[in-house]
């Protein structure tokens, strides 16, 4: 027999058989010692792979990680709200005719969504073809439409909306000399991270403070759609700051243009460009934001009908449809808040794994994804949305408060959990089992549970605004857990470890505004001054260990007493935290 040849096997080189015709020999019946141990080493690794995927793949019968569109008939489920068993695999329903009815209009709605996708399409086609003049003269002729509706006798006037006599505010100047004093602090940092976009990175989505130069992510679709100037607007309106503000609205009104052909996040470019123009509009009254705000908007919500609201930053069409209907339930005269709402009734319909939200939704088919259910990337928006448009519609949109009550109550039954040292957090459900992981962005809901007290079930106001002041004595611990004072990407509450970060890539800040949010609502509500002083700790630790002389920047480690910078300034960091 020749010498064995030799052939790479995953970077190992092993010797393998020569299988010509010299190899075996007519007259013998029995394999050679060499052969015979590689058919063990064969058969070894056979077992070794049986044995593995029975013990270690999940068990398909309790995730439905896959949507084929079969799983009502390979992989039998049930929502045991109502009233139905499960029994050897398979279901015994009480009530069938229920049942039927329940897919039957599950059935219905998707394929009146499937309806919109195709008017929309057709729609989309004949929008593309018009210029902007001739947009705007649309969206003059609704707005004409909706005043003659309001001035009809049968049309009910919209309810008076009284401004709140706030707490320590005088003619819009605080009459406490300190509490100025920080808020011209806040100011000067605002103009500090502005004016330093305005000279280095003027017409860039976001500015590098370091580098002194524009900067750009992919869920912008373009390098120079201003996300910085449109997202800061009404933060520059707020602190009266309106020099810069007409800086930005006249750079908007000659540049801001979004008839480009690339991809884009429909979430980001939804609260971020549409969210912004409609804050400035309602705070200056200047059409102009109203205007550019409306036909991106008309853009966006055909990309979204298109696309099967299919969100490309994040792949979930729960929290991009949500945020899609609160903007257009600000915008009532377009109509478009209605096919939103098939998607939420959709929602609503669906059956959900302990009556919680999966992330992620096929946009094809509908159904739920794998099984990952979290309060913050991903998923916080949805929950935020559903609670403010109840609020948006003067408490009557009382499905909206149903679904988020539901979903409040089964994310405190299967989330919410309490430390070994007695902190509240809320962790992420994967595939059946609770990650003790609570991330930065998980922390604005603190202050939407304070937000949601007011009208929650079974008279548990005041249990839901303690669970508010939970959430935020433990993100507080967060930031106090730190060598910088400034919180983590995420923190671990496992063993001996809690409100801390253990890998290196969730050790970072990014400018984030999620903790000091919670401060602030908790603040509104129930004047305690120790969120007040939480909220200027935190501005203190960002203008000593993220100011730099070119604006504002990132930090990579909190724990580490000399971090590096990412360089880069949010556009959310003048939006959100600052204000």
């Amino acid at each position: 027999m020749s010498a064995p040849a030799l052939l790479p096997l995953a970077g190992r080189r092993l010797p393998a058989l020569n299988l010509g015709a010299s190899s075996f020999p007519h007259h013998r019946a029995t394999l050679r010692l060499s052969e015979k141990f590689i058919l063990l080493l064969i058969l070894s690794a056979f077992i070794t792979l049986c044995f593995g995927a029975f013990f270690f793949l999940p068990d398909s019968s309790k995730h439905k990680r896959f949507d084929l569109g079969l799983e009502d008939v390979l992989i039998p489920h049930v929502d045991t709200s109502k009233g139905g068993k499960q029994l050897g695999g398979f279901l015994i329903h009480g009530q069938g005719h229920d049942e039927h009815r329940h897919r039957e209009e599950e059935e219905r709605l998707r394929n009146k969504i499937r309806a919109d996708h195709e008017k929309a399409l057709e729609e989309a086609k004949e929008k593309l073809k018009k210029s902007r003049d001739e947009i705007q003269a649309e969206i003059q002729t609704e707005k004409n439409k909706v005043v003659q509706e309001l001035k009809k006798k049968d049309s009910k006037p919209l309810p008076p909306v009284p401004l709140p006599n706030l707490v320590g505010i005088n003619s819009g100047e605080p009459a406490d000399p300190d509490i100025r004093e920080k808020r011209n602090k806040i100011k000067e940092m605002m103009k500090h991270a502005w004016d330093n976009y305005r000279q280095y990175g003027w017409g860039h989505n976001e500015l590098k403070p370091i580098a002194r130069k524009g900067h750009s992510t992919n869920i912008f679709g373009n390098s120079q759609m201003g996300a910085t100037i449109v997202d800061a607007l009404d933060t520059l309106y707020i602190m009266g700051l309106h020099d810069e503000f007409r800086e930005g609205q006249e750079w908007i009104d000659k540049n801001l243009d979004f008839s480009v052909n690339s991809e884009v996040s429909v979430f980001e470019v939804n609260i971020r460009f549409i969210g912004g123009l409609l804050a400035a509009y309602y705070l200056s009254g200047q059409e102009v934001e109203l205007e550019v705000g409306l036909i991106i908007g008309i853009t966006c919500f055909k990309v979204v009908e298109l696309e099967g609201f299919q969100d490309q930053s994040s792949a979930t069409g729960r929290k991009t449809s949500s945020s899609l209907q609160h903007t257009y339930g600000y915008t009532m005269g377009n109509g478009k808040s209605e096919k939103v709402m098939h998607i939420r009734k959709l929602l609503q319909k669906m059956d959900r794994p302990n009556g919680l939200y999966p992330n992620y939704l096929n946009p094809r088919t509908g159904r739920w994804g794998q099984h990952h259910t979290s309060v913050g990337g991903l998923g916080d928006s949805f929950y935020e949305y559903l609670l403010k448009a109840w609020l948006m519609s003067d408490k009557t949109d009382t499905e909206a408060r149903k679904m988020y009550d539901d979903a409040i109550e089964a994310i405190e039954k299967h989330l919410i959990r309490k430390s070994n040292g007695g902190l509240t957090f809320i962790g992420e459900w994967k595939n059946g089992h609770l990650e003790r992981k609570m991330g930065h962005l998980t922390c604005f809901a603190g202050g939407m549970f304070a937000l949601g007290a007011d009208g929650s079930r079974d008279d548990k106001a005041g249990h839901y605004l303690q669970l508010g002041a939970e959430i935020a004595h433990t993100c507080h611990e967060s930031y106090d857990r730190t060598t910088l004072k400034l919180g983590p990407e995420a923190f671990k509450f496992d063993g001996g470890v809690e409100a801390v970060a253990v890998r290196q890539n969730e050790k970072y800040y990014i400018l984030r505004p999620e903790v000091i949010e919670t401060y602030w609502y908790m603040w509104r509500f129930t004047h305690d001054p120790k969120y007040r002083q939480w909220g200027w700790e935190a501005t203190q630790a960002i203008d000593k260990y993220c100011r730099v002389s070119g604006g504002f920047s990132g930090v990579k480690d909190v724990y580490s007493s000399s971090p590096t910078y990412d360089d880069v300034q949010q556009s959310f960091f003048l939006a959100e935290t600052l204000k």
